[in-house]
């Protein structure tokens, strides 16, 4: 699998001390299963990382927003990037700090920036003159002061998939470079607006240090530039956006990219933050599901199992390849399989072209699904969501139960 905590004993893969065969016993599938002891590591080695100089760890939550991560997260110290309203709620919910969060996202409601403020949020990243205008009005009627960075993009390719590459000058997020200055003079001027800091963000899953150099580079000579016109920041935030290890690439290390960032950031006075969310999770669990049924057709051997699109859109969405391996040894004959779930769409699969050993019944593990999968899981076909699991050690949590049909219709209602 994707992480030390998986791993194979006596022909079985478990996570930490657990069969996964027994937490498909205890609580069905599909099954999310996470693991506290590559959560914590994950987390300390990219705080660790930094530690000879001032800088806060803020995870990007929308990778992952399960109450008992954050909850975890909280309590090793992390602050949170945050996009919406709902993801403030489930920081509060899960015991972090306000005052460690960041609230990113171009689409800001009136009610989100109120109830940010009233809870007393690090900063908000701006990303756009519109809503620099709205927060500002928002401020003023509730009394407070607004604190506030401006996202800009520094139009830096970060060389990953266009729907995840956010730092170009066409993307939707963000202000742009050329017009930052102008944006920053006119927010010092606002008796609501504390400005306080810059923050970028140029994609997801990067694998190459290039792309942060210039960025950043080019981020820190605007900052001295608003200086020089007398805006002092307190802070410079460099977003996210480490890959991880799916199939074949080679993300870059931890030191690596602190030393990059040191090396730029050396003899500044301004705080560093910092906003991983899929380096801290993705490998830090897996999916598990049960092979319903095994067909041929045409040319192609199907494996149906019991997850699908609605629980993993990734494959589906960007083409994405997670790792597939049986739980538990077969001695049966491999056959290429593509893995495809119930929905009712051809784009419902999981893997393609998988050569396993595989019968009717077996338990399989997903790889890597430790992000964007149960945060991007849906209720398509009016298909329940699944169970989520953390291990820890010997010990398994149930930290959210399976949804049943009941569920489904909770809030809804028949015509009069």
């Amino acid at each position: 699998m994707s992480s030390e905590a998986f791993h194979t004993v006596g022909g079985e893969l478990h996570v930490e001390d657990v069969p996964l065969a027994a937490i498909a016993a205890r609580h069905g599938t599909p099954c999310y299963v996470y693991s506290r002891a590559a959560l914590t590591d994950a987390y300390r080695e990219f705080d660790q990382a930094f530690a000879d100089m001032p800088h806060l760890v803020c995870y990007a939550m929308k990778a992952n927003p399960a109450l008992a991560i954050l909850d975890l997260f909280a309590r090793l110290g992390s602050g949170f990037d945050i996009v919406s309203g709902g993801e403030l709620a489930r920081v509060i919910a899960a015991g972090g700090d306000p005052r460690r969060v960041v609230f990113s996202g171009v689409g800001k409601s009136d009610d989100e920036m109120e109830a940010a403020l009233r809870a007393g949020i690090l900063c908000f990243n701006v990303e756009s003159e519109s809503e620099l205008a709205h927060l500002g009005a928002v401020a003023t009627r509730l009394g407070l002061r607004a604190p506030v960075s401006f996202r800009v993009n520094p139009d830096v390719d970060p060389r990953t998939h266009p729907y995840i590459a956010t730092g170009l000058k066409e993307s939707k997020f963000g202000v742009a470079f050329e017009a930052a200055p102008r944006l920053y003079r006119e927010a010092s001027t606002m008796p609501a607006i504390d400005v306080r800091g810059i923050d970028m963000h140029i994609g997801s899953q990067i694998t190459e240090l290039a792309p942060y150099r210039e960025a950043v580079a080019k981020l820190l000579a605007l900052v001295d530039a608003l200086a020089a016109d007398g805006i002092a920041l307190s802070h410079v935030d460099v977003g996210g956006g480490l890959g991880v290890r799916y199939r074949d690439e080679t993300p870059v290390a931890i030191a690596d990219y602190a030393a990059a960032i040191r090396a730029l950031m050396t003899g500044r006075r301004e705080r560093l933050l910092l906003e991983p969310g899929r380096r801290l999770v993705a490998n830090a669990g897996v999916l598990i599901a049960r092979v319903r049924v095994l067909k041929r057709s045409g040319a192609r051997n199907f494996a149906v199992v019991d997850a699908a699109m609605n629980d993993l859109i990734r494959p589906s969405l960007y083409d994405a390849w997670h790792s597939v391996q049986p739980v538990r040894a077969s001695s049966g004959d491999a056959l290429a399989y593509d893995i495809v779930g119930p929905v009712c769409e051809s784009g419902d699969f999981l893997a393609l072209d998988r050569r396993l050993p595989l019968a009717e019944g077996d338990l399989v593990a997903i790889g890597s699904a430790g992000a964007y999968a149960m945060s991007m899981s849906s209720n398509y076909n009016a298909r329940p969501r699944a169970a989520e699991v953390l291990v820890d050690g010997r010990d398994v949590h149930l930290i959210r139960r399976r949804e049943s049909y009941a569920d489904l219709i909770a809030h809804e209602s028949r015509l009069p």
